[in-house]
């Protein structure tokens, strides 16, 4: 099958390609790619789909959700099992809606991206693909100890702790050591052995930090993602750069939640809004947080960092898995939407160690596609106009609209 359209976007930060064409083969691998004129020739007896004025561009990959976090809805308590994996679902096919092929499920309930993912496999239902850290672990309180994160104390704690989710399916590990304030929550010595303990056996790891000194602390543990990073100084990301450690900036959240507060107190609030109160308290770490990522992103950008796309979306009614926008900010704050779409594509495949499968549209890797409607190289908006979602060349989501 050839695929046709006015523009194309490898994923490599730098290729766009006007009236190109992609050959699928009915494995659903990427077969060739180049000049439209050139591939009808060289394909004659293949079957042909024109797009016409598009963006065909490789499929979309968040590096930072919780399929499975249900705990900001107003009805938590109904929250049994069946509907906490109703829920997910519902997240997974939401993603695929918004052109994310991909997805790296850093905590949700213990087994709940191993099940979703099989489910998948199986074609009970339709899922992205699932790369997963099982629940987080954080020391006893600390952050995220009342979302279902895994708690443990001491290096041989968190060892069995880390043991344990590999064991039972993980890909990834996920900790987290620092929250709204300067204190952090896991010792040195916690960290190096949660990085030693999963590298030992060929695993990856990220780490939840934002301020110092847990974001040094990470750094020298040797993490290879590190999520959030709000209050990262340039060194720090230079450092990061040489070590090859990824951010995973997650800069939407943040957006969101200031102005949600920033709504919320020039408004007025309901004091019984558990959610708007909480998120009220926290004014004062979401504004300097955003302003931070606003003043320095392009400059840390510039360092050669690997910089991954990545929603961590949880905030009740907050647009769900938004890397739409987070490439947006991106743009906004200084680099061109070929590097943007690179943050979403090429870079989260190297840094899954996937880029033999997916990340870009290249001979030889699965056919991870989506179609937009206008030119996604001079305006990144253009990600929001869906018309079609192919996973290993199955059209797996088509907008109504089209």
């Amino acid at each position: 099958m050839i695929y046709c359209g006015k523009h194309l976007i490898t994923g490599d930060g730098k290729t766009h390609l006007t009236d190109a064409a992609v050959v699928v083969s009915k494995e659903g691998k990427i077969q060739d790619v180049g000049a439209k004129n050139e591939v009808l020739d060289k394909y004659p007896e293949d079957e042909v789909k024109d797009y016409g004025d598009v963006t065909l561009l490789p499929g979309l990959c968040d590096m930072h959700v919780h399929f499975g976090y249900y705990y900001s809805q107003p009805d938590q308590y109904k929250f049994d099992d069946y509907m906490i994996a109703y829920y997910a679902q519902e997240q997974a096919k939401i993603a695929l809606s918004l052109g994310i092929t991909t997805v790296r499920d850093l905590s949700s309930p213990h087994n709940l991206c191993k099940q979703l993912r099989l489910a998948g496999e199986k074609g009970y239902v339709k899922v992205p693909r699932i790369i997963h850290s099982d629940a987080g672990i954080c020391m006893t309180g600390g952050h995220g100890h009342d979302d279902g994160i895994e708690e443990a104390d001491g290096e041989w704690e968190i060892r069995k702790e880390i043991r344990k989710q590999l064991r039972d399916g993980a890909d990834w590990v996920k900790i987290l050591t620092s929250n709204r304030t300067s204190i952090p929550e896991f010792t040195q010595e916690e960290l190096n052995a949660a990085v030693d303990e999963s590298h030992r056996v060929g695993v990856k790891c990220a780490v939840h930090a934002g301020l110092q000194p847990a974001l040094q602390m990470s750094i020298d543990a040797g993490f290879d993602t590190i999520e959030h990073g709000t209050f990262l100084t340039y060194e720090q990301v230079k450092q990061m750069a040489e070590n090859g450690q990824a951010w995973v900036p997650t800069m939407t959240a943040y957006t969101v939640l200031y102005e949600f507060c920033k709504e919320k107190l020039e408004a007025g609030y309901d004091s019984g809004d558990r959610i708007a109160v909480k998120a009220i308290k926290d004014m004062a770490f979401f504004e300097p947080a955003y302003n931070a990522y606003k003043d320095n992103f392009k400059k840390f950008y510039d360092t050669g960092v690997t910089v991954c796309t990545g929603s961590d979306m949880v905030l009740y009614e907050a647009p769900p898995l938004p890397i739409n926008r987070e490439m947006e900010l991106m743009v906004e704050y200084g680099i061109t939407p070929l590097q943007a779409i690179e943050t979403a594509t090429s870079n989260p495949a190297k840094v899954l160690g996937m880029e033999n499968i997916m990340g870009q549209l290249k001979a030889g890797l699965e056919a991870d596609m989506i179609v937009v409607k206008g030119n996604v190289a001079g305006d990144i908006k253009a990600v929001n106009d869906l018309v079609d979602v192919y996973m290993s060349g199955e059209l797996v989501y088509a907008s109504p609209e089209k």
